[in-house]
């Protein structure tokens, strides 16, 4: 089979889910209302916690970030997406792919070792109340956020660097929503089963250790509730982490059905469902989830709400 270099002048053609629906217009329909609430949603928190000075608290500041983390992941897939299908030009550059797959393996490892730290920041709250302030002071808290980012961009860009260097066949359809490692190497003229073996492991090292200090965290949360004397109590902190558990399953869901699970336990289609699940629906559902039963984020959205409605001068 002919190859072709992987220049900067070569290109790939992503193959979406938009182009096996029976219905494209109807799904794009729907993808891109989704879209616009991811925006509407997400920004609209970012606006609320950025603004109202009784929510700067460590809590806020990492749920600032995995709103910020939800609304870059989605941006980096779905506006492409709608304009390539409307378009009808699926086609994307070599440098753009890899710039694409360098952007969502480094918002998804972040989000991946933030909801870790989140869980452990539940953990204190409930566990530790007395030291939250302490452990969880605003040092510590940046310290959290920028190690997410950091060991997740040097993650992705180790990978990125590896999947493109492999020659690549004529057939350039990725059967795919996006670019990312595995639909990319089934593309590649050469043997990739070794670093198919470390894309394996390192994948499950990347899920199975934040995952472990959430499991770990919620264990010792579930001991400490069994502990508390009154009702309401025990009412108020599982509410409080209900929210956090709900989305971090459906984020290491989604994560283990595309990086875990061995190949012939998934198809090409299946795969492009769950990719429109964490790049579209999450992030449009992540907002929801943790603001709709959240009084003070609510309550801090009337007041800003409020404020802006007394400032505007009303005109007839």
């Amino acid at each position: 089979m002919e190859l072709w270099n992987s220049s900067l002048g070569s290109s790939f053609i992503l193959m979406g889910i938009l182009n096996d629906s029976g219905s494209p217009e109807l799904l794009c329909a729907t993808i891109a209302v989704l879209y616009m609430l991811a925006l509407t949603s997400n920004g609209l928190l970012l606006l609320v916690i950025t603004m109202d000075v009784r929510l700067h608290v460590p809590m806020y500041l990492l749920l600032r970030q995995l709103s910020l983390m939800d609304l870059l992941f989605t941006s980096v897939v779905t506006p492409k997406a709608l304009v390539d299908f409307l378009h009808q030009e699926n086609t994307i550059s070599f440098g753009g792919s890899a710039l694409q797959m360098f952007l969502v393996l480094t918002l998804g490892g972040a989000e991946d070792l933030l909801l870790a730290f989140m869980a452990y920041d539940k953990y204190v709250a409930i566990c530790h109340p007395l030291n939250y302030m302490v452990l969880m002071r605003p040092r510590v808290c940046w310290l959290m956020v920028v190690t997410s980012w950091i060991l997740a961009s040097l993650s992705a860009l180790g990978h990125t660097l590896y999947s493109i260097h492999f020659p690549f066949c004529m057939s350039r359809e990725i059967r795919h929503l996006l670019c990312e490692i595995p639909p990319l190497l089934k593309l590649a003229c050469a043997d990739t089963s070794r670093y198919e073996l470390m894309v394996y492991v390192t994948g499950v090292t990347f899920l199975l250790l934040p995952l472990s200090v959430i499991v770990a965290s919620y264990i010792l949360i579930l001991f400490t509730i069994l502990y508390v004397p009154s009702k309401e109590g025990r009412q108020k902190a599982l509410v409080t982490c209900s929210s956090h558990l709900t989305v971090a399953g459906m984020f290491y869901g989604a994560a283990t059905f595309m990086y875990v699970l061995p190949r012939s336990f998934h198809s090409p289609k299946q795969d492009n469902i769950i990719s429109v699940f964490y790049t579209i629906i999450t992030p449009a559902l992540n907002p929801l989830i943790y603001s709709l039963r959240n009084k003070e984020v609510m309550g801090a959205l009337r007041r800003i709400l409020g404020r802006y409605m007394l400032l505007t001068p009303f005109t007839l």
